[in-house]
């Protein structure tokens, strides 16, 4: 692969006079790649030959790109990303294919564009290729300020020497603003009392950006006692649930290639700080040991937000069966370090019904950081997750954590949740015909595997309908005491806290 061409050259090769005539890339692999195998350069891909080749061409070289590297594909690329949609005999440019490519998407997924990245003519944006380019599948994006600097602070957009003042910019999360701008734009926060600047940033891509960053402050507290009484709390919540949906409560499986391709693509271009900020964890209780280790957070624009819970919302509504489900949220990205745990707990009863675990990126973990989830019987399964896999859950009813902690490395997830459409009132009514059987009675079982083989069978039941990621623990929660001793049996030795401290700035 073209690992050692770095963007600017990559850009200068094909962008300099007559290089849309002699410059063709016949396989995906000939794509600009960075040294961790992400394309390190947006890339407009249109056909290299024929008469869409020569319409292409035309209008491209009077096209202004926004950022986007213009490549004529043939052969193995062209059929990988157009297939057998190159017409013959085009009456115009809009009868052409062309396809803008995320920088940031893995080597594996560059072949996998979401619907939206295509020139669509019947897309009232794309009505010319000069307003596909500026339009959100290429060279329009959304782009998030998160203020954490203490003091509220002003926002411009900047245009050459000028600078026009767009809105207060006020603090912490709840107050993030994402524009609507285009790659190449510049903004500029400033202290509106002193003229300062704090951030001044050029768009590359969809993201977020902070101006400092949070600090979580944990007060000293029993962290014992408030955990045992949180697992009792989330044990009787679990119980008010009724319906179910599937006979374990939770399944596991992978995303489709391109939604998984953007992801990656978004998670990677905003993978490090500032664009990775602290998660605002000190007043919203236990469930992250925030106290202990580092919990990050990637804001996700709204219109890229609504594409992936829009396509996610499918993968789950095939799952669910006949039900129709709706929207309720989508939460993420969330980036546990090593150390991290998650307390054993259930999700928001009138909106969380159906919800998706989406493992976005992990790495140099010592051990599978697994999932724990209790099935309708309130046996304890551990599934291990790779990156692009989903776990499907019940989640307001089935119990689900991560309490033992990471080993190593980092861990990035998203959350997307799901109801009956219009029913906030789903968790008390019978199942409806068609469900399910919840599956309670498996016979004996007994561990057959080695006790930390996760996701492999390590535990077999008479009845194999059980599955392959029944926990080696071989734990059935009775109560939220099991919770809590599950909780303690796996963390570290335990110390009581003697002062509040804050956890490091990132």
């Amino acid at each position: 692969m073209m690992r050692l061409l770095n963007y600017l050259t990559f850009a200068s090769i094909f962008c300099s006079a007559g290089a849309l005539e002699s410059n063709v890339v016949l396989n995906l692999s000939d794509l600009p790649f960075d040294e961790n195998d992400h394309l390190n350069a947006h890339i407009l891909a249109f056909p290299a030959s024929g008469p869409c080749g020569a319409l292409m061409k035309a209008q491209i070289e009077a096209t202004f790109l926004y950022g986007h590297v213009p490549v004529a594909v043939e052969g193995d690329a062209a059929e990988k990303l157009f297939g057998s949609n190159i017409p013959i005999k085009p009456s115009a440019v809009t009868d052409c294919p062309a396809v803008c490519l995320d920088r940031g998407v893995d080597s594996s997924l560059v072949a996998y564009p979401l619907p939206e990245k295509y020139y669509n003519p019947e897309n009232e944006t794309h009505q010319s290729l000069e307003q596909f380019v500026a339009s959100k599948s290429c060279g329009r994006v959304e782009f998030g300020f998160i203020n954490y600097s203490g003091k509220d602070l002003a926002l411009y957009w900047v245009n050459g020497d000028a600078e026009t003042y767009m809105y207060p910019f006020l603090q912490k999360e709840r107050n993030t603003r994402f524009v609507t701008t285009f790659i190449g734009h510049t903004f500029r926060a400033k202290d509106p009392e002193t003229g300062e600047v704090l951030l001044e940033h050029t768009v590359e891509f969809n993201g977020v950006m902070g101006v400092s960053n949070h600090i979580n402050y944990h007060r000293k507290r029993d962290i014992r006692e408030e955990v045992k009484r949180t697992m009792a709390g989330e044990w009787t919540k679990h119980l008010q649930v009724k319906r179910t949906f599937s006979a374990l409560g939770f399944d596991k499986g992978h995303l489709p290639n391109d939604v998984f391709g953007s992801m990656r693509a978004f998670y990677y271009n905003n993978r490090a700080p500032p664009n990775r900020l602290m998660e605002e964890w000190d007043s919203k209780g236990l469930y992250v040991n925030y106290w202990e280790t580092d919990c990050n957070f990637i804001q996700i624009p709204w219109e890229l937000k609504f594409i992936w819970q829009e396509r996610l919302k499918d993968v789950v509504q095939e799952w669910v069966g006949e039900t129709e489900i709706e929207q309720t949220d989508l939460y993420g990205m969330r980036q546990y370090e090593a150390g991290a745990r998650l307390l054993t707990h259930v999700d928001r009863i009138t909106t969380h019904a159906v919800s998706l675990i989406v493992n976005v990126a992990q790495g140099n973990l010592t051990d599978p950081w697994t999932v724990e989830v209790y099935d309708h019987a309130n046996r304890l399964h551990e599934v291990v997750m790779e990156p692009g896999t989903i776990v499907y859950y019940e989640s307001a009813k089935a119990l689900h954590g991560r309490n033992s902690p990471l080993a190593g490395g980092f861990y990035a997830n998203l959350f997307t949740h799901y109801r009956p459409i219009g029913d906030p009132n789903w968790y008390m009514k019978d199942n409806p015909e068609g469900t399910p059987e919840p599956l309670l009675d498996v016979g004996k079982c007994e561990l057959v595997g080695k006790p930390n083989e996760y996701s492999q069978g390590a535990v077999k039941c008479e009845n194999d309908a059980i599955g392959p990621h029944l926990s080696p623990k071989m734990i059935t929660a009775t109560s939220g005491d099991d919770l809590y001793d599950l909780w303690l049996s796996v963390g570290p030795s335990f110390e009581d806290d003697e002062n509040a401290v804050a956890s490091d700035e990132l």
